[in-house]
């Protein structure tokens, strides 16, 4: 095992990677900008470092300053987190090359699957088909007018190297196709720094489904089953569940084999989730492969009882995979509810400032047993910053089956108090009570439809 690991990553994913080192007595160097010296997770890493203004392309997208303070702090691994450089394969060379593990699959298998129309293609040959749509690249608007023709319209526009929900429109007539395709390539070149789209045909009332794998360096992989993640507003997850009430025992066996056997194929190392779109007739479509840990993890974590990052850790320092497929099983029904510092009643607009009140019980706090889990790295007088993401924390429950989950979320979110900005939490009440999410029957438009009524009526 590592002797020390610098995590690249900042608030409640730091945290929670600096706990799994703890709990292998690994140490940890914690890189910051200045926009996050006071950040409270840096108190639980042994070193830390500051990388420069709080701008993420002057601090945590800084590649030269992250690899200069992995060698000064002697750390033999570096963990990316999530978003940031975690999927970024010129990075993930450069860590190689002077010699520092980067925790996460292989540059080459981050190009592989990294680009979206390339990772079709591959998933394609080992029979894990995607949303019919462009063979390759669209370049111009000329070239998407003559795709749509081909796939048939409803059509979306996505970006090849994107996420997030940026570089993503949606045309239903060829008269929209124009504006459109020139909205979603400039965002995806300002998003990503690649403007390259293509197109898949949209599917009407589609459901996000999401596979976890984990593999290691001798080519075992293992599936540790579904999550939902249909639960959207403007293609952002705001509340996942594991397992999904959409997909049968049966459809998780053949899917999560036949993804076992290709990631195996391809030599993928550590964890990873592949994203599909359910169609209304039970069909699932591969979508895109994030390379990564997932925000969402802790779901498949208290269904499983498997410990996600400390298995990243594992793999990556050479250890063989001891989990058996047959051996692994899903106990009871998990919920996660991202609780970002958002306005639902002004457009969602993001509210950073003062938390003037923090409460939750201790015990919660990174809890991978259960039944609540709170990942945060919040408290009461932390100031939220401007720069990055509005996620404050994430709240997750586990009971014995849907129903008990739901009604544990309720309790729960009536306990966290949160004071200062305002945030979803009310949003997420709201969700727990509506009866089309209760009944497990649920699609992204109508949960989106439904948010978009809870922000009108308390605007």
């Amino acid at each position: 095992m590592f002797k020390r690991v610098l995590i690249a990553n900042r608030g409640e994913i730091a945290l929670r990677v600096i706990r799994a080192c703890q709990k292998l007595g690994v140490k940890t160097v914690a890189v910051y900008s200045e926009a996050d010296a006071a950040s409270p997770h840096l108190k639980e890493a042994d070193q830390t470092v500051c990388l420069g203004p709080g701008p993420s392309s002057a601090s945590y997208l800084n590649q030269d300053a992250i690899l200069q303070a992995a060698l000064q702090y002697d750390c033999q691994a570096l963990h990316p987190g999530y978003g940031f450089l975690s999927e970024n394969a010129l990075f993930a060379t450069r860590c190689a090359q002077q010699k520092t593990t980067f925790i996460g699959p292989s540059p080459r298998a981050l190009r592989q699957m990294g680009d979206k129309v390339t990772a079709r293609s591959t998933m394609a040959q080992y029979g894990i088909g995607g949303v019919p749509g462009s063979k390759d690249l669209v370049r111009t608007a000329q070239e998407a007018l003559e795709a749509a023709e081909h796939v048939g319209y409803p059509v979306m526009l996505k970006a090849t190297a994107g996420g997030g929900g940026k570089g993503m429109r949606i045309v239903r007539e060829p008269g929209e196709l124009e504006p459109a395709f020139e909205q979603a390539q400039m965002e995806a070149l300002k998003a990503f720094g690649n403007g390259g789209l293509y197109m898949e045909r949209f599917v009407e009332g589609g459901r996000h489904i999401e596979f976890q794998v984990l593999g290691d360096r001798y080519g075992k992989v293992v599936h540790l089953g579904e999550r939902e993640c249909s639960t959207q507003r403007s293609n952002q997850k705001l509340v996942e569940e594991a397992p999904s009430p959409g997909v049968s025992v049966q459809q998780r066996h053949e899917v999560g084999q036949r993804l076992c056997k290709a990631l195996s194929a391809m030599g993928y190392l550590g964890a990873g989730t592949v994203e599909f779109l359910r169609a209304p007739t039970g069909e699932l479509f591969f979508m895109e492969m994030n390379t990564r840990l997932q925000v969402e993890h802790p779901v498949t974590e208290l269904i499983t009882g498997v410990d996600l990052v400390e298995w990243q850790l594992r793999v990556a320092a050479g250890q063989p995979l001891t989990l058996e497929q047959d051996k692994i099983e899903w106990k009871g029904h998990a919920i996660e509810c991202r609780i970002n510092a958002e306005d639902p009643a002004q457009g969602f607009r993001p509210s950073p400032g003062v938390l003037s009140g923090f409460e939750a019980p201790e015990q919660w706090r990174y809890n991978l047993g259960g039944p609540v889990r709170l990942d945060t790295h919040a408290e009461q007088g932390y100031r939220i910053p401007t720069y990055y993401d509005s996620m404050v924390a994430k709240l997750i429950v586990h009971g014995a089956d849907r129903a008990a989950a739901i009604e544990q979320m309720r309790q729960s979110l009536d306990t966290l108090k949160i004071e200062g900005v305002p945030t979803t939490v009310g949003l997420h009440r709201a969700i727990m009570d509506d009866e089309t999410f209760g009944s497990g029957d649920y699609d992204t438009p109508r949960m989106a439809q439904m948010m978009a009524r809870f922000a009108k009526a308390n605007g």
